[in-house]
């Protein structure tokens, strides 16, 4: 149990400052990207923004925005520390009367340069949980091994066999022999819960596994554009020319990462497909409300009529983002393929049921069985307007990931989406 305990407490120092570390780049890079986009005022703006959020992780993060000299410019930490920005040095730093932080520093401009810390003192209270789960468990083990004795021994070493056997050979069929019929003790519990961990992690890595492919795949033709596009740019006399193909090529960037995005929530979704962790109940007719009169500027700005007829007080478990996701996806999707001048309508009844219909030009039936492929575009989609063929798909992930199904049913014209509780 000691040396259980030793590296499972390296490992969360490790993960701990691994996870720091990485959430500093991201936010370092995110806040580079705006400041390269939108100027120092911005900047400045989305600092003050990120320090009024606390996280619920508890690593809380620090900025400080200096000039050449370290002056602060914002920021909360008002001295800036022994670290080199020049080559994006990091470290160990103080902030405040001593609390513990880990920090990046970087320069970007000659004048300008940008600090990024987040603390890492709370990491001590998850240890001493950890450290007290294990002496807690450490003791009971011994105390139910000295009272029951060499047969109860014998019996837990079987049982313990059958869940390492299901860790190196994780197929279904032995899976589902692991699922007790009913459970009488806390092994039999522990039996179920790994079970269900493997099988959800069967899932995860099939769905990641096929996303790297699809990935692999899909990626290198914007890649290759993107390329040639920016030599030419490079190649170009500097002017209008130059700017236009590097907006050309911040297109394709952001595209690429939108589709990244798109394909991890999808596999996420299904990797979490029948696991009701997370799942709250909220109140769904006021979530597609506040959708829908967001959505009514839209569509009046792009000349569509757009209705919705909403029934109150329907509530429901899931997760109120990704749900957000999917109704957003549905309208996005009618949208982009009614013409000017065509009508879209919402309704919401109990069930619950979301219907999303239009006026449109409608989906071939050719087509009906493949719009929640991943990638697929229909044969009279131009292959270089907006969209990568995940929107749909990734509405199918979340649906099924709150035992919802999402259908395109019959009608006399247009298109309409239909999602339901699966057997309703």
């Amino acid at each position: 149990m000691l040396g259980l305990w030793t590296l499972t407490d390296q490992t969360i120092r490790s993960t701990l400052e691994t996870s720091a570390r990485r959430a500093i780049d991201v936010d370092l890079a995110g806040l580079a990207d705006i400041y390269a986009t939108s100027g120092r005022d911005e900047l400045e703006r989305r600092i003050a923004d990120r320090l009024a959020i606390t996280p619920r992780d508890g690593s809380a993060p620090h900025y400080m925005l200096a000039d050449a000299a370290g002056r602060r410019i914002a920021g909360d930490i008002h001295q800036w520390p022994k670290l080199d920005p020049s080559v994006s040095e990091s470290g160990a730093i103080r902030v405040g009367e001593g609390t513990g932080a880990y920090a990046r520093a970087t320069r970007l401009a000659p004048d300008l340069q940008l600090l990024v810390a987040r603390e890492t003192s709370d990491n001590g209270a998850l240890r001493r949980h950890v450290a007290f789960a294990f002496l807690g468990g450490g003791a009971l083990f011994v105390l139910l091994v000295g009272a029951l004795g060499r047969s109860a021994a014998g019996r837990l070493h079987w049982r313990i066999q059958r869940l390492n056997e299901a860790f190196r050979e994780s197929d279904d069929e032995r899976l589902t022999a692991m699922t007790p019929g009913r459970r009488t003790d806390e092994i039999d519990e522990l039996t179920g819960h790994s079970a269900a961990a493997l099988a959800r992690q069967k899932r995860l890595v099939e769905a990641y596994r096929d996303t790297s492919d699809q990935i692999a795949h899909e990626i290198r033709t914007p890649l290759m554009h993107l390329d040639g596009r920016l030599t030419k740019a490079l190649a170009a006399d500097p002017g209008e020319t130059v700017a236009a193909r590097l907006l050309e090529g911040r297109a394709d960037i952001k595209r690429l990462v939108a589709m990244l995005e798109s394909l991890l929530d999808i596999a996420a979704s299904k990797a979490r497909q029948g696991d009701r962790h997370g799942l709250k109940r909220f109140n769904l007719s006021e979530m597609v409300t506040r959708i829908c009169e967001l959505y009514a500027d839209s569509a009046e700005d792009s000349g569509h009529i757009f209705a919705w007829d909403i029934a109150p007080g329907i509530l429901f478990d899931g997760e109120e983002m990704q749900l957000t996701q999917l109704v957003t996806n549905l309208l996005d999707n009618a949208l982009k393929y009614v013409p000017k001048g065509g009508a879209i309508r919402l309704s919401l009844a109990g069930g619950p049921v979301l219907t999303v219909e239009d006026d449109g030009p409608g989906i071939a039936e050719a087509d009906r069985e493949k719009i929640f492929r991943r990638f697929y575009r229909s044969r009279g989609e131009a292959s270089d307007s907006p969209g990568s063929g995940l929107g749909l798909a990734l509405a199918k992930a979340i649906a099924e990931r709150h035992d919802l199904t999402i259908a395109l049913m019959p009608s006399d014209r247009g298109a309409r989406f239909v999602v339901k509780e699966q057997g309703a």
